[in-house]
């Protein structure tokens, strides 16, 4: 199970998005743990079983326990927030902004890892459900931190193309029961 595996089962129409997941696991200017962290809680965001299980086997290979356990962790947070802040902020009313979420996100406190890294994690699945007001968050406090735009806009990448890959072979494999 591995990232070659996912880039074979990718349909020709598909070369960009394999060459770009080629490209983001390999020359990535991420931290190791930032790289597989990011990858891994992208692939939980994408709800695809078989990116899931493709991408969390290499990660376990560069992640520690500890760093795998809190990239899950930035994924299942962000699964309850993104959904919660965007809908606030989509209301249009920033009345809700100021009333209490009263959810509990303690983890988000305390990951377990750098919180650099976890603020990232939480930032990329932010891209790929769409909420706005998380991904002003978390770049603003990943700014705070001192991490340059450019490491930000990786994890941006990350999230693009490990969304891709998976909107394509869930594609893929509905059309093949056309």
């Amino acid at each position: 199970m591995s990232v070659d595996a996912l880039k074979a089962a990718l349909p020709a129409y598909a070369k960009d998005i394999k060459l770009n997941l080629g490209s983001v696991t390999t020359t990535s200017p991420l931290t190791d743990q930032q790289l597989w962290g990011t990858v891994t809680a992208c692939a939980l965001a994408t709800k695809s079983p078989r990116v899931i299980a493709e991408l969390s086997a290499e990660a376990q290979g560069h992640l520690s326990p500890d760093a795998f356990t809190a990239a899950k962790a930035a994924a299942a947070i962000m699964a309850m927030n993104n959904v919660y802040y965007r809908a606030t902020h989509l209301i249009g009313d920033e009345t809700y902004a100021t009333l209490p979420a009263r959810l509990r996100m303690t983890v988000i406190g305390a990951p377990g890892v750098d919180k650099v890294d976890f603020e990232l994690w939480c930032l990329a699945v932010s891209a790929i459900n769409g909420c706005g007001r998380c991904l002003e968050s978390h770049e603003r406090v990943l700014r705070a931190s001192g991490m340059p735009r450019e490491q930000i806009q990786e994890a941006l990448r990350i999230a693009s193309v490990v969304n891709a890959v998976a909107a394509i072979l869930e594609a893929e494999a509905a059309l093949a029961s056309v």
